[in-house]
């Protein structure tokens, strides 16, 4: 199973102000999404993500109206590192493969079983 995954890093905390700096991104709060190959399947976990600014200088600082996504998933990537990002994915891969073969179904007993009517009018 080759599941594809996709980041959402839009959302972020920033300082007002940090040191010489304005709207510093300081945390992200993230999205990572598997889907399966057939597109039938997903899965999502959601989480945050503290990005370090205490280095931040001049060569290295993007101002928050020139971020772009690819930026802030680019920093989300680095500040966990692979081995977590693989925790992730290894999570959302976990969770679609319930979807497609559940190990456990949560049933009520004594619930009503609707049948379908068949509804065709009988001639005479």
């Amino acid at each position: 199973m080759a599941n594809t995954y996709s980041w959402d890093c839009k959302t972020v905390d920033t300082y007002p102000t940090q040191d010489s700096f304005s709207d510093v991104v300081y945390n992200v709060h993230w999205r990572l999404t598997g889907t399966d190959e057939s597109g039938e399947h997903s899965a999502t976990v959601i989480g945050t993500q503290t990005i370090s600014v205490e280095t931040i200088d001049a060569e290295t600082f993007v101002a928050f109206e020139d971020l772009t996504h690819d930026d802030v998933v680019g920093w989300v990537e680095t500040e966990m590192g692979a081995d977590r990002v693989a925790e992730l994915q290894a999570s959302v891969d976990s969770q679609i493969a319930d979807k497609i073969a559940p190990k456990s179904v949560t049933k009520t007993i004594g619930a009503v079983v609707e049948t379908p009517v068949d509804e065709t009018p009988i001639e005479e």
